[in-house]
């Protein structure tokens, strides 16, 4: 693509680790590391990502925007539209959004996870890493019943750079829109755009150190100004969500 710098690499340890190197030095807003294929792929809470050789989309994204600190815990909402708006152009799939950073297939029963977000920040930059399921015909045991593809969800291949080439101007249309104003429109669009954010009964794995092997069940209730998921327990007490992971629970 003109204006942009884009390494990609059969075989990498992880694309999130290139492009922090390549952060650290000075490379700018946009500039892209890819692979056909991570040995060591980056999920959050020191999970690993499913990295099938060819037939997902690996990559992490370098991003110097102006995002005020109150800003930063919203840039993986903002994230996760472009990639639901992308997927939905390049293959006419609609996504579902569960806060904070997963894509998902609604139409599969269970619905499953399709793409993931990760972003940590690198000095005054944001390493944005996405993960999507392209043309993964299986999964492992342990992911079977967690894991989709855009081709298992729609019976057909899909072409990996047509992806690319709507993702990465989907990226900038939404980090724009959050630079210049701010978080109101990007909370208002994943509340619309996820049936997760309210009104769905959930269990939250917490993640912070002082809670993390414990788990709130309740309902969901919102978004709070800052981005947080707001979850009602059955006490009605609410909880503000800051890191965790969300499940379906009856």
């Amino acid at each position: 693509m003109p204006d942009r710098r884009i390494e990609w690499h059969a075989v990498v340890g992880s694309t999130m680790t290139e492009a922090s190197r390549l952060a650290a030095s000075g490379a700018a807003s946009g500039t892209v590391v890819g692979a056909d294929e991570q040995t060591a792929g980056q999920g959050r809470h020191g999970r690993t990502w499913h990295s099938e050789p060819g037939s997902g989309l690996y990559f992490s994204v370098i991003l110097r925007h102006r995002f005020t600190p109150a800003n930063l815990p919203v840039v993986t909402l903002a994230l996760g539209l472009a990639v639901s708006d992308a997927i939905l152009q390049a293959t006419n799939l609609a996504c579902d959004l569960r806060w904070p950073n997963d894509v998902l297939i609604p139409s599969k029963k269970p619905e499953g996870k399709c793409a993931g977000i990760l972003t940590q920040l690198e000095g005054s930059a944001i390493i944005a890493g996405i993960g999507i399921n392209v043309n993964h015909s299986q999964f492992p045991v342990e992911l079977g019943g967690i894991a989709t593809s855009l081709r298992l969800a729609s019976g057909r291949v899909h072409s990996r750079e047509g992806l690319l080439l709507a993702l990465l101007p989907s990226i900038d249309r939404y980090c724009a829109l959050l630079e210049q104003d701010g978080r109101e429109p990007i909370l208002d669009m994943f509340t619309r755009a996820s049936s997760y954010v309210s009104g769905r009964r959930v269990a939250v794995d917490q993640a912070d150190s002082e809670l993390r092997g414990t788990t709130l069940v309740g309902t969901t209730a919102g978004l709070n100004d800052s981005g947080f998921l707001i979850l009602r327990d059955d006490d009605g007490r609410d909880h503000q969500i800051v890191a965790g992971g969300v499940r379906p629970c009856s």
